[in-house]
């Protein structure tokens, strides 16, 4: 099956509103170069005090609110209530957002994220008419202790638990080695596909084959404009989850261009 690549930009806790919006702009410029069907699926998550601002510039003409999506970076799982410093799924919709990032290993080691808090708020997002990006990965730890493999597996596990093999072949898993996070060390590329097609094997045992031909698996991890072509050119590598080099409009753009580039010499 041909995957559409997704090239994702997690600006984290980054760019005040003017800043996002004239990064957004820029890779907004870029994108409208190019139809839909040339694109790789562009997702940039913002701060959540940006959404309405980068949602607005998305939309103000015709041409470039179907070339990007937006993404919240965390959500809740319930729907309202006293939850403060929260923010809920029909929130995140309401200010723009088709996708929400969830199980980011910053969130779970800063914010003491379970396996089961995601779980819900995967069910949520689906729920809600949005698509997670479920994220997993392991600790240089767990690598050198030779328990990837299992690790990420009770990651995926636990996130798709209860969830339909439909709702499974839409949402999208982002495969990020803790250790490469942030760090500038990037995980061999051909080890990354081992981990992600493995990945792919587990939503098979979960949801079927079908789901596991269907869903778009990223790679993140310090992902720059010379990596992504190698990476992308890997037989189960979907699209990179992009941090440090999206929150410059010139190095995310060549990251899609590179991306591009591999899938015209496909």
């Amino acid at each position: 099956m041909s995957r559409k690549p997704i090239i994702a930009g997690n600006w984290k806790m980054n760019l005040l509103k003017n800043e996002a919006k004239s990064v957004f702009e820029g890779v907004k410029s870029f994108c409208e170069n190019y139809t839909a069907q040339e694109l790789p699926t562009v997702i940039i998550a913002p701060v959540f005090t940006s959404l309405s601002e980068v949602s607005t510039v998305a939309c103000d003409c015709g041409c470039g609110g179907n070339k990007i999506s937006i993404s919240g970076q965390n959500c809740h799982w319930e729907s309202s209530g006293a939850y403060t410093g929260e923010i809920s799924v029909e929130m995140l919709k309401d200010a723009g957002c088709s996708y929400c990032i969830i199980g980011h290993s910053e969130r779970r080691q800063y914010f003491s994220e379970t396996d089961e808090m995601i779980n819900k708020k995967a069910k949520a997002i689906l729920a809600g008419g949005l698509i997670p990006i479920i994220c997993c990965g392991e600790t240089l730890e767990q690598r050198e202790s030779g328990v990837t493999d299992s690790h990420i597996s009770s990651q995926i596990k636990a996130a798709l638990s209860g969830i339909s093999s439909e709702d499974i072949s839409k949402s999208v898993i982002a495969y990020e080695p803790i250790w490469a996070i942030g760090t500038g060390k990037t995980c061999d590329s051909a080890e990354a596909n081992r981990v992600i097609k493995m990945i792919r094997s587990v939503v098979s045992e979960v949801a079927g084959a079908d789901a596991a031909d269907s869903i778009r698996i990223l790679y993140g991890g310090s992902v720059k404009p010379s990596t992504i072509a190698e990476q992308m050119s890997q037989s189960d590598i979907d699209g990179a989850l992009v941090g440090g080099a999206s929150l410059k409009a010139d190095s995310f753009n060549e990251i899609i261009a590179n991306t591009m580039k591999v899938a015209v010499s496909a």
